[in-house]
Order: C-alpha cells, then structure tokens, then sequence
C-alpha cells in the first residue's frame, strides 16, 4: 500500500481542485438549533425527512415504512460504530461477525455480503459494485458530526435505483454552522482499548462556516470458543472536513471530504493444493480509502428549485484472498416543483462510473481483473394532492440502464390517509431489482480441493462460477402501514409488508465436469455456476412505540417478525440457498429506557431480544447494555457504558459463503469516555 503521506497529498489536491469548481452545493439541515432532548413527542413527529421523497416532508406524513436515529438516540444509546447504532430499528437486521465485520440487511436475506440494503452517506452511495453489498469496517465518521440516520425499511428503488430492494438507509451529518468551535472526545475500555476524535469548527464571514475532524480507534479481539487466537484487531485512522456557504439568497453549497486507513485483522479459510487441502491464514487486511463531494442547490422561486451533485470515491482493499482498487464517479441532478397547487413534482438524471483493478489469488479469480463499468439512471415522481389535508397520491419510476441486464424499471405507487391530525394510514405498491454483481459475473472460487483416490487425476476441485446470463433478481411489494398519536405521551407506528421476489441466485451445479491443467497438478474440476432459479415470498409486521410516561422518562420500543418463504425451481440442483430462511431472526425485540436523573445524570438501559438463526446454528439470546452519564460541567461530559452485560460472550451469526472468515463471538466490554466542548 502507498504511503498514507502520499496518498493525503493527493487527496487534499484533489479536494482543493473540487473548491475551486464552479459548482455550488445545498446541504438539508433539518434539525439545525433543535436540541432532540428538548423535543416534546408531538415536535418529534414533525422532524423534516428527505429520503422517502428526496424533498423535506414530516415524518409523520411519509407514505413509507420510515424509523430516525437522531444523534440524541446514539449518544444516550452508548454505541461506538454505525451498525451498532443500527440495531434500534425495527426490521433491521444487525449480526457482528468478527470485531470488524458486519452481516447487516432489512427485511431477510442477511449476509457478509447482503446484496438488497442500499447505504448512502450524505446520499453519497457506499455499496459495492464487486458484491452489491456494502464493506462495514469502511464505513464510519465522527458519531457526534451526525445528525440522524433516515431509514426506509422496503423498495426504496423509484428514487435511489436498483440495491434499493429491502430498504435504505442514509446517513446525514450535520451542516457545519452546527459544528463551531473545538469538540474532543476520548476514552478506553475492555474491547474499545483506545478511542478519540477532535472537531474544529469555524465561520468564515457571514456566509461560510467550515469543519474538519480526526478520529482514530483502537479495538480488541473478540473471542473464539477454543483458546485460538481470532485476531480480529483493528485500527483504523480517519479524518476530513467540510465546507458549507451560502452566496446568495438563491445559491448554496457545500464541498466535504474523508479520507482513512487502517488494517483490520481476520482469520480466513482457503482451499490449498496440499494436505489437508485447507488452509488457515491469519492477517491483517489493509484498507484505505477517500472521497470528495460536491452540492449545489439553487432555488428559482418559491416552487421551484435544483440541485446537482458529484463526488469522486476511491477504494483499497488488500488481503490474501483478493485485493481489489476501486475508483467510483458519480453525478446527480434534481429538479422539484409545483405543476399546481395540488400537484409536485420531482424529477431527476443521474451518472456513475466505476472501475477497478483486482489482484487474484489461487482461491479467488476474477476474469478480467479490471473492468468499467456504466449506470444511467433518470426519475420522475408525482405527488398529488387528491383531497386537501386527507388523500394524497404518489406516482413514479426509476428508469436504468446498466452494463449486467440492461434497461431496468422499478415504478412504484403509494396512498396517504390522513383523517385526522393523530391518525395517519398509507399503502403502497412497488416494484424494484438487484442487478448482478461484478462477482455474480466474473468471478472463479476455489472452494473445495480433495483427493480423488485415483492415480490420475489425483484431485478434484470444485469450482464456483459467475454467469455473464444471469437476471436481476426482481421485488413486487405490498406495504400497509399505521401511525397514531394515541395520547400526547404514546406514539405508535405499525407497517405491514409482503413481498413477492422472483428469479433469486442459485448455486448450480453442473454436469460437466472436465480435466484441467492450470493450475497443475493437473485435476478433476466439478463447476458450479450461479443462476435464477429460485422464487418465493417474504411476509411480517414492524411496530414501534415512543412513551413519555414523564417529563424525565422515556421508554422506545421496538418489535420485527418476519417470515421468509423460498422455492428452488424443479430442475436446480442447489442444495445451499433455501438455507436463507434461517439467516434472519423470525422474532426481535427492543426497548430502550432514557431517564433524567436530576439536572446532570442521566441513565440509559437498552435491553434486546434476538430469535435465533437455525441457519446459521445460532441459538437466540438476550441482551443489555447500559449507560451512565454525568454532565460535569455545561462543555464537560463523562460516560460509563457497559455492553453485552447479561453473558461473557455469544455468536450472532455464522461463517459467510465462498469466502470463510471465521466468525467469532461478542464479548461483555466496558468503557468510559469524555466529551468536552469549548
């Protein structure tokens, strides 16, 4: 790996070109000057979203399936990482498999590699082209720098495009007036050995206001149920800035970048050519990566307004199984207005382009080893006022075309009853697809070497392959959902779905196996090949209930039950894939309890219940963590959290497909940490 001197150079030249582009950018802030704290139940209903619409609407008005994560809830709730932070919403599925990795979906099909969850930073998209899925240990910034976390639970595609298939799930940090003056943070524990961040805010005039962060963590083992050593360790340093200005009435923008490296440490099986045909490699993957973004917003009039955005991401990953440099450019354009008073409409055309350079390895081969690739993408959707203050009606599509499947459409409709101001009922049909990977289409695994037991060939592989015919997998989704303000204390939100998927990815194996050569010595190869030939059915309900039982005392509930229905063709001969049903818990349970004790103590106790994973071999388990935190001063703060304290240890899911990382278990841990502002 290049020097990280090096590479920061690069990057700040690089960020310095973007300031200098004529490009203006328009950051949403919805939450500025709120304290979440000071929130009545009925003011938190009213908080402004933008991903459901890609346009400012209450939550309480969102005909979706939608759950926030303010930066009150993360900072009571005692989590250290986003997926942590993950874990409070209904339908979301969040396992760790090592100290750094992640099985992470919604609504079933979970998975290392979960392929049907789109994750987008600052509507930035961090998912991979290689796997349609997104790397975890990548994904971090400053936890204090965010302002909330919008989460769409089912087809989100009409607007954000294909990956959008079970949900989205975007992250918003907060614009830079929010951030003045110094912020640092420390702190150590038990597995958090080491933590800190500092943030330098500051306005420049009276129009500009810029930020920029360090960060840098330090985490322990997990644990193995022999007396192995996991090696699963990870440090990773980060930092990055941004920049927000307003140079008119009519123009805003902002410019803001990150940039990382760190080695994250895993325990992998691959096959070998040698006795015992396996091999067990301990290491520490390097990773490194950055990104730079552009916004502009600028309004017309009072019903009309633009926004365009760009950002230029690169990637590195580098390991023993594979090693994989990925550059990403993307652009994207709205424009929102008013066709009548009852009728808005918001409209869009977007670009991406990727490519990347893979070193393979005798375990994993892709063919080529670099390749670009192209998405077009252009929206509409029409928002249409049916009866004033009662019946709404929302039409729209997304239209694709990409370089695996070609012209793809994923339309959607969705109704809003609002009969009155404490009741809110919406229903919605929607249809989207999961193109294929890079890895669905180029990819070779050696999955297995044994002996034959015959002079010649005297081994057989066998061998995982992509295919350049497959579909995309496809999603017809009927949603049902509730809201209801029961008292000015009780909040309730209830969502019903069933989805309905089609020509899901198999693993096929084929009768034609072969003698090879290459790699010598020369040997039987068995093929197995993806492909389309699974259908079935996925069904559930996800409540969430916010109780102010007192003006100290805050309760947040959540429940998720999910049934998952899978159907391989007649004529597959995969034996792997129905296993899917029992990769996602049928039954979860949260409660989360926030109390004030007295004017600086506060106590937070979040206890969790998790099905288990017959699939996985994952019993259920319970779980509490809890927090104590003192206000020491009005810019001092120390904490004292406790996770996973009900046992010293469990798994919370198995070893991924094709590429074996050694799952280990969630350990008990302790840390404390200081905040002081000023």
């Amino acid at each position: 790996m290049k020097n990280i001197y090096t590479k920061f150079k690069l990057f700040l030249i690089v960020g310095g070109i973007v300031l200098l582009a004529p490009f203006h950018v328009y950051a949403d802030s919805s939450l500025d000057n709120i304290d979440i704290t000071e929130l009545s139940l009925e003011e938190l209903m009213d908080i402004k979203i933008t991903s459901v619409s890609k346009k400012p609407e209450k939550i309480y008005d969102a005909a979706a399936a939608i759950f926030v994560i303010t930066q009150d809830d993360i900072r009571r709730s005692g989590v250290t990482s986003i997926p942590e932070a993950l874990r409070m919403v209904p339908g979301v599925d969040v396992a760790r498999i090592d100290a750094n990795k992640w099985a992470i979906t919604s609504r079933g099909f979970n998975g290392r590699f979960a392929n049907k969850l789109l994750v987008l930073i600052d509507g930035r998209s961090v998912y991979t082209p290689l796997f349609s899925g997104v790397y975890w240990d990548m994904q971090d910034t400053m936890l204090e720098d965010i302002e909330r976390i919008e989460v769409i639970r089912g087809p989100g595609a009409t607007l954000w495009g294909s990956n959008a298939v079970n949900g989205v799930i975007n992250i918003i940090t907060k614009h830079a007036k929010e951030t003045q003056g110094v912020l640092v943070t420390t702190g150590a524990g038990t597995e958090e050995q080491g933590f800190g961040s500092v943030r330098y805010g500051k306005a420049v005039g009276d129009t500009s206001y810029v930020r920029a962060y360090i960060k840098y963590f330090n985490r322990d083992n997990a644990e193995l149920d022999s007396d192995d050593d996991p090696n699963d360790e990870g440090d990773v340093i980060r930092g990055g800035f941004r920049l927000d200005r307003e140079t008119s009435n009519a123009n805003s923008w902002t410019v803001q970048g990150d940039i990382f490296e760190g080695n994250v440490g895993q325990t992998v099986t691959v096959a070998s050519l040698s006795a015992p045909f396996t091999e067990t490699i301990q290491e520490d993957a390097e990773i490194f990566g950055g990104n730079i973004l552009t916004r502009w917003k600028h309004i017309f009039s009072k019903s009309s307004d633009m926004a365009l955005q760009m950002h230029y991401d690169r990637t590195e990953r580098s390991d023993s199984v594979f090693s994989e440099d990925r550059d990403t450019f993307d652009i994207d354009f709205q424009h929102h207005f008013f066709l009548t008073q009852q009728q808005e409409i918001v409209w869009g055309l977007g670009y991406r382009f990727t490519n990347d350079n893979i070193e393979n390895s005798f375990a994993v081969t892709f063919d080529p080893n670099s390749r670009e690739s192209n998405l077009y993408s252009a929206f509409i959707q029409d928002d249409i006022m049916l009866v004033t203050d009662l019946l709404r009606l929302t039409l729209g599509s997304k239209f694709e075309h990409n370089d695996y499947t070609g012209f793809e459409v994923q339309p959607s409709t969705r109704l809003l009853w609002t009969p009155s101001l404490r009741h809110t009922a919406w229903v919605s049909v929607s249809r989207s697809v999961r193109t294929p990977s890079r890895a669905e289409n180029d990819i070779k695994i050696v999955d297995q070497v044994a002996p034959t037991g015959f002079p010649f060939p005297s081994l057989a592989f066998v061998n995982v392959y992509g295919n350049t015919d497959l579909e995309s997998e496809k999603l017809l989704a009927y949603e049902l959902g509730y809201r209801i303000r029961a008292t000015d204390e009780i909040f309730i939100d209830v969502a019903t779905f069933f989805n309905i998927y089609d020509d899901l990815v198999t693993l096929e194996v084929l009768n034609s196996s072969s003698i090879e050569t290459s790699p010598a010595p020369a040997h039987l190869v068995i093929p197995a090949q993806a492909d389309n030939k699974m259908d079935g059915e996925t069904y559930g309900v996800e409540l969430s209930i916010d109780w102010h039982p007192l003006d100290w005392w805050r309760f947040e509930a959540a429940y998720s039950y999910l049934k998952i229905q899978l159907h391989i063709d007649e004529d597959s001969t995969d034996t792997i894939s129905e296993n899917e049903e029992g990769e996602s818990p049928l039954n979860k349970f949260s409660l989360r309890s926030s109390m004030e004790l007295g004017k600086n103590v506060e106590f937070d106790v979040w206890f969790r219940y998790i099905d288990s994973l017959p699939g996985r071999n994952i019993d259920d388990y319970f779980t509490i963590d809890s927090r104590l935190g003192f206000h020491l001063s009005k810019n001092l703060e120390f904490s004292i959290t406790g996770q996973n304290l009900l046992d010293s240890h469990h798994p919370e899911f198995g070893t991924p497909l094709f590429i074996n990382t050694v799952p280990t278990e969630v350990e008990r841990s302790i840390y404390g940490k200081l905040t002081w502002r000023f």
